[in-house]
């Protein structure tokens, strides 16, 4: 019998990411004046002095500097997991205003895995908050240069579950197209949309995520599912599109009508992120164990504890995965888990 819902209670975290000059610190000073996110708090994930339109500014002092419309923002100067556990015991102290949302923006060089591994990986964190979502914004002017010349943009966009494209303004119809393509193929799944001077709604960017234990008609959003459009097969490889960037990163997804046990299909992802875990970027998945429906939730080698709903979503009950990796064949995941599948007859 379903009782306690396992993600009540925790702090819904954002995690905005985009590499330099896509426009981050522009759509977040424009996101915590909006009366939405009165009650968010904002980490910052720079070093030194920080002005978002002259009214967010970090103490040289002060680990914390308060906003006048009571947002919080956070300069982490020590690592990530002691900077969030002390913004948690403050709140909990009532040292600073309550918050009911966490806005973690990176640096432009940054890799989101470490972010949301942290989240994931840190017991009292995982207590207390859970993902959201991760948003990324490409820079249209620059971004095909910056996937041609650096890692990070395309790692940046291959993880991110909403896409937004800044600076449409200023380029041509041809290049906004190729940089759609380009997004496209590194992440089917996403949701793309342009953006202009940070001008967008709290709502965009928020409830990207398993937000609750109690299956409903969003609860399979975070999967990208109303964007599938494949067959029954539901693999659908990157090569399908043209190569603008490291051909390496694709997304494979997956689906499967026999039933796993917990234990094979755990020990199947386990072995997997054992041989290829930094190559694994993300794996997202409803899995049918022993008829009943668990969400699974991964970055490389670190995954969130599994979630079991309360019921399935839809009269769909086959389990369905999406893994985005670098350099991983196809065949192998797909293989490996038919494996599984056909070793863990339900019940056992």
């Amino acid at each position: 019998m379903f009782t306690r819902d396992p993600l009540a209670g925790r702090i819904p975290v954002t995690l905005i990411t985009g590499f330099l000059g896509s426009g981050k610190t522009t759509l977040l000073s424009r996101l915590v004046r909006h009366p939405d996110m009165a009650g968010a708090a904002v980490v910052i994930n720079e070093v030194g002095e920080i002005g978002i339109d002259h009214d967010l500014v970090t103490m040289a002092s002060e680990n914390i500097s308060l906003l006048a419309n009571g947002c919080i923002c956070c300069s982490v100067r020590t690592d990530l997991q002691e900077t969030l556990r002390d913004l948690f015991a403050r709140r909990h102290a009532g040292e600073i205003p309550d918050f009911d949302r966490l806005i973690i923006e990176t640096t432009g060089l940054a890799d989101p895995a470490p972010v949301v591994q942290t989240l994931a990986s840190d017991t009292m964190l995982a207590a207390q908050f859970r993902l959201d979502g991760l948003v990324t914004l490409v820079d249209a002017v620059n971004a095909l240069t910056q996937l041609a010349a650096h890692a990070e943009p395309a790692k940046q966009i291959a993880l991110a579950d909403r896409v937004f494209i800044t600076k449409a303004d200023l380029v041509d119809e041809a290049t906004l197209q190729a940089v759609q393509e380009a997004v496209q193929t590194l992440n089917p799944r996403a949701r793309v949309s342009t953006l202009l001077h940070g001008a967008v709604e709290p709502s965009e960017l928020t409830g990207l995520g398993l937000s609750s234990a109690r299956a409903g008609p969003a609860t399979l959003s975070f999967l990208g599912e109303s964007l599938q459009g494949e067959g029954s097969g539901g693999e659908r490889t990157l090569g399908q599109r043209p190569a603008l960037h490291d051909g390496s990163i694709r997304t494979l997804s997956l689906r499967f009508e026999m039933p796993f046990t917990w234990a094979a299909f755990s020990a199947a992802l386990e072995l997997l992120a054992t041989l290829r875990g930094p190559d694994l970027l993300r794996v997202k998945g409803i899995v049918n164990v022993n008829g009943e429906p668990m969400v699974v939730q991964g970055v490389q080698h670190i995954f969130h504890d599994p979630v079991k709903l309360d019921r399935w979503p839809s009269a769909d009950t086959d389990t369905r995965l999406v893994f985005i990796t670098r350099g991983i064949e196809a065949a192998t995941i797909r293989n490996l888990l038919s494996a599984v599948a056909a070793a863990s007859p339900a019940g056992r």
